[in-house]
């Protein structure tokens, strides 16, 4: 995958740096695994906005995600490469040997004949799905479960990727993307490789129409606000905002709102590194 800058034959194609696409094999999704998907606007069942800056963005298809990778012991190969307008990252398409279709997170390396195994049987390949009792210590990985057989929910965006860095009894000692190193339970399945779409957050959108097509809408900056609208608003001429803080008074840049009881700090080794 590489970036595509343009000439600024307009205003808007003047910053304008996207993907060139070139590893995606097909424009058009597996009927059977897409279903239709309906955009709230950042309203409630009454109407009412409850979140700000959403609303229009172009139609688009929900695809259906394998994120358990609980097939297992049955070959897969992969067909085909495709854009997913609702993640950063790329999927593939698996037809495994029995006949079954399932959409999977593709990995950066993963190209189209490569043939990808989940369970006990499968090596530590690329695009693999594995135990954290069987993946080799050092192995960069994605798609990582919490629980056993909930499905993958760690390192899933364009580019990430955790590693394994330690084994202690039933527990894998992981570090994730954030920096933090916890502890995950060794009967946990997680996928080979890094996230697909690594260059992702070097993209340029070039205007603003393009950020619309995506269902955001512009962002209000705080301090321009009026008192009644946030704690920062207000003041006469350009006023400095005061102490930064949300929309509902609490504190950011710095105040934790973490629970000083979570139940997972007790799997947490290593913080998150500031």
């Amino acid at each position: 995958m590489s970036l595509k800058k343009f000439k600024p034959t307009t205003p808007g194609q003047r910053h304008k740096i996207i993907s060139d696409y070139k590893e995606i094999t097909t424009s058009t999704p597996e009927k059977s695994l897409t279903e239709g998907i309906s955009k709230s606007g950042g309203r409630n069942n009454d109407g009412r906005m409850t979140m700000r800056y959403i609303g229009g963005g172009h139609k688009q298809r929900y695809r259906i995600i394998d994120f358990k990778r609980d097939k297992q012991d049955v070959p897969a190969t992969v067909k085909t490469i495709e854009y997913d307008p609702n993640r950063t990252a790329r999927i593939a398409l698996l037809w495994y040997a029995d006949g079954e279709k399932r959409y999977i997170i593709a990995p950066e390396g993963l190209n189209v004949g490569d043939v990808v195994v989940s369970g006990k049987n499968a090596l530590p390949n690329v695009g693999h799905a594995m135990y954290l009792s069987d993946i080799p210590l050092g192995t960069v990985i994605h798609n990582i479960e919490l629980k056993p057989g909930k499905g993958g929910a760690i390192a899933r965006g364009a580019g990430t990727y955790a590693q394994l860095n330690a084994r202690d009894g039933r527990y894998a000692i992981i570090k994730l993307p954030s920096g933090e190193t916890r502890m995950i339970l060794v009967t946990c399945l997680a996928t080979i490789g890094s996230v697909s779409n690594s260059q992702h957050s070097l993209n340029v959108s070039g205007k603003a129409g393009r950020t619309r097509w995506l269902g955001r809408r512009s962002r209000v900056r705080a301090v321009v606000m009026n008192p009644v609208d946030h704690p920062m608003g207000g003041g006469e001429g350009k006023s400095a905002g005061g102490h930064p803080r949300s929309r509902n008074g609490i504190p950011a840049k710095g105040y934790k709102t973490r629970s000083k009881t979570k139940y997972s700090d007790k799997y947490i080794i290593d913080k998150k590194k500031k």
